[in-house]
């Protein structure tokens, strides 16, 4: 026989077994399927994340194809979605996880309860994680460092059990607060009142029925509202500018601002963390801060933080010799060009101190010719009153002496 036909036909040996380099590729899968540590899985959370997407998409195509789409669920979605995110943004981090300003009791109930409507974990679990970010950025013990991956930072850190139960020790001030603690004891239960069966009595309200309220405004604005909260663990860590430190991988993001409601002016919340503003100029979009501000203008909340302008500016300097300096610049002249930027900038600051001096001043001497005018508007006015008090009793003599008159010439006729 020849040499080609006792040799084996290749696409029959193909077939009948598989190459060399697919068998290792599945064995390797094996090996990593075995070697996963499935234990450390947070199914609850894993589930639940994973799973909402796709059947908030699918749900809401099924509804609008079979009922179609209104303003009024426009209107539920956008509402829902705005209210959810400030009680992120202004309840769980700005007031509890960083204590940037203080609100009455009722206040703190509302915010609390309703947060958790957001299945985004208890109040105390989030601000220990924030917290503990914020003392551990970028490390390993961070809990949802961006060096793990933009995945890992957005969401693949909730997929697994928190390795570090020790961190409590963030949140004492938390853990004593009635509120918190009843939250946390009960979560479930209020985050489903809150979540889910509230927005869809808010629908069925106005008219729009109870479980398209369920799903517009309870899982479709929870996927929404949780996605754009995760982004500034990821997109926050990876893209925009770093005007204020390079000391961590926060940025500044205008785009991610928009998007989370002023929490993606995140390098100068990272440098400042305890102001209550994160977009400090006045054109910055900080719709968390505006809301701050309006409560405290209520006397909804009091004492708020805030950093001074010299601080950012000293961080902002800082920030921009250092970039110069990279450069090439001398450090002789960023010296001088710092010295005189501070030195233009505390002649500033004399200037505004000045006007406000002036402005008191000129308030206060208005204050005091309004006083002098009341004071002498008074006295006419009491000088008006003794003159009507004399003329009316010169008017009863007068209507008294004519009875008499009247009298007398009766009687001298009647004679």
């Amino acid at each position: 026989m020849s040499e080609s036909a006792n040799s084996p036909d290749p696409r029959t040996s193909s077939s009948a077994s598989p190459s060399p380099l697919k068998t290792s590729q599945l064995d390797q899968l094996r090996s990593n399927f075995r070697d996963f540590p499935w234990h450390r899985v947070n199914w609850v959370s894993a589930v639940f994340l994973i799973v909402t997407p796709p059947l908030a998409v699918l749900l809401t195509s099924l509804y609008v194809w079979n009922h179609g789409w209104s303003w009024g669920l426009t209107w539920l979605l956008i509402g829902s979605f705005t209210i959810s995110n400030l009680l992120i943004t202004v309840g769980y981090h700005r007031l509890f996880a960083h204590r940037a300003f203080e609100v009455p009791g009722w206040v703190r109930f509302f915010l609390v309860m309703l947060g958790a409507g957001c299945f985004q974990g208890t109040c105390l679990q989030w601000s220990t994680d924030h917290r503990r970010h914020h003392r551990v950025v970028d490390s390993d013990e961070d809990p949802y460092t961006i060096g793990k991956g933009f995945f890992f930072a957005h969401i693949g850190w909730m997929l697994m059990k928190d390795q570090h139960p020790e961190s409590k020790r963030y949140v004492p001030d938390l853990a004593n607060d009635r509120w918190v603690k009843l939250q946390h004891d009960y979560y479930l239960p209020i985050a489903i009142f809150a979540g889910w069966i509230l927005p869809g009595l808010v629908a069925w309200a106005c008219g729009l029925g109870f479980w398209p309220g369920v799903l517009v405004g309870g899982l479709l604005r929870i996927v929404l509202s949780e996605h754009s909260t995760f982004l500034i663990n990821s997109a926050a860590h990876t893209f925009g500018g770093q005007p204020y430190t390079d000391k961590n991988s926060a940025r500044d993001n205008w785009i991610m601002a928009f998007l989370t409601f002023g929490e993606g002016y995140h390098n100068y919340h990272h440098y400042f963390q305890a102001d209550y503003r994160n977009g400090v100029r006045w054109y910055q979009w900080d719709p968390t801060k505006w809301t701050i501000w309006t409560m405290s203008a209520l006397g909804m909340a009091r004492r708020l933080k805030r950093v001074s302008g010299a601080e950012i500016l000293k961080a902002k300097i800082a920030m921009e010799q250092k970039r110069m300096a990279a450069r090439g610049a001398s450090q002789e002249r960023l010296q001088a060009l710092r010295d005189r930027i501070e030195s233009s900038h505390k002649r500033m600051q004399e200037l505004q101190f000045q006007m406000k001096s002036e402005m008191k001043l000129r308030v206060a001497q208005r204050a005091e010719r309004r006083r002098v005018a009341q004071a002498e508007r008074q006295a006419q006015l009491a000088e008006l009153r003794a003159e009507v008090a004399l003329a009316q009793v010169e008017f009863r003599n007068a209507v008294a002496a004519w009875k008499a008159y009247a009298r007398a010439w009766r009687t001298a006729i009647q004679t």
